[in-house]
């Protein structure tokens, strides 16, 4: 795909959307899916101009870009900042080298620690490092070995995922021998243990941070915020002042997105699906959950989900107070049947 091409189909598709942002201030760009880091510095300075051109933006807004260590250039990474990224994210993913054959990566573990040097010896504001466990075949010993080695490349966020296989993929056709539950836990209880112990602060289900370098995309996206997706497969959420909450998804194939066929599809969320959709991304932070944001953010008034609450609350999965309802350690463990409470009939 040629990129000055691409980039102005981004901003065409941008222009489309750019009275979903109502006048308000983007406060973070997140540029993501695939491998964005292929794109030219110049190709990046026209993006980001463009969006600038287009849209009110903070002046300290954060802009977060993805790369992927295997094509990380020193030089381009410099194009970029100039261009306006401030923070990195890297899909490290593994430091074994088998571990990533597995998962069909094409870097190995050099090109990752060198990646996250280059990143932190650019004076970005921040960078994140992608790390996943539960992998095929992963002992304990061999997942917070991963860890220890992110840990030492101190980067101020680290997002730790835990492997999940999706239909239609490799391995979802032959799914691998993924450790138990037991396993699984008993990583999770390690791993959580080491980042405390070095300085992170867990603030999301995958998220840890060093105090002040919270991602602030993830947070709005968490807290049900608004956001305009732009570009191949991206999706938006974008509410409007009489409390309609639209869903767009644009065009998965670049072929299509190309011939200026951007919007896939397009659709309300209904009034009944509203709480769960709050709490499903709410209660994935670690925060107090404001009452008040509920009704901000649905326009739904709390007396509708009141059964649903008490029934989390004798279960011990929620604590309620005057102003907020905040998540207890059981409701995290059970976090699925806390959110089905939610479920519309």
């Amino acid at each position: 795909v040629p990129h000055d091409d691409y980039v102005q189909h981004l901003l065409n598709d941008l222009d489309n959307d750019v009275a979903y942002a109502q006048g308000r201030e983007v406060q973070t760009i997140f540029i993501g899916g695939g491998t964005p880091s292929l794109l030219s510095g110049p190709a990046m300075q026209t993006l980001l101009d463009g969006v600038r051109a287009r849209l009110p933006l903070a002046a300290d807004a954060e802009i977060t870009m993805e790369a992927n260590p295997g094509t990380v250039e020193a030089d381009r990474f410099v194009d970029y900042q100039r261009a306006g990224v401030n923070r990195i994210s890297i899909g490290v993913q593994s430091f074994s080298e088998e571990k990533l054959k597995r998962l069909g990566r094409i870097h190995g573990p050099q090109e990752a620690k060198r990646a996250a040097k280059l990143a932190s010896g650019l004076g970005l504001r921040s960078f994140n490092l992608d790390l996943m466990h539960g992998l095929p075949d992963q002992s304990l010993e061999e997942a917070l070995g991963d860890l220890r080695q992110a840990i030492e490349l101190n980067p101020p966020h680290l997002s730790w995922y835990q492997l999940t296989i999706e239909p239609n993929t490799l391995f979802g056709s032959r799914p691998p021998v993924l450790p138990d539950d037991d396993a699984l836990w008993d990583i999770f209880e390690q791993g959580h243990q080491l980042l405390t112990a070095a300085g992170y602060q867990q603030y999301e289900t995958s998220a840890y941070a060093k105090p002040g370098y919270q991602c602030q995309h993830n947070l709005n996206y968490w807290r049900f915020g608004d956001y305009i997706g732009i570009g191949c497969g991206a999706h938006g959420k974008v509410t409007f002042p009489d409390g309609r909450i639209l869903r767009t998804t644009k065009t998965r194939h670049p072929r299509g997105f190309m011939q200026g066929r951007y919007l896939e599809s397009q659709r309300d969320v209904e009034a009944a699906d509203k709480p769960f959709e709050f709490f499903m991304n709410r209660f994935r932070l670690l925060e107090a959950a404001p009452r008040v944001e509920f009704i901000q953010y649905t326009g739904l008034s709390e007396e509708v989900i009141r059964s649903q609450l008490d029934e989390a609350i004798a279960q011990g999965y929620l604590t309620e107070c005057a102003d907020y309802w905040q998540i207890t350690e059981h409701g995290k463990l059970f976090l699925n049947s806390l959110l089905e409470l939610f479920l519309a009939e």
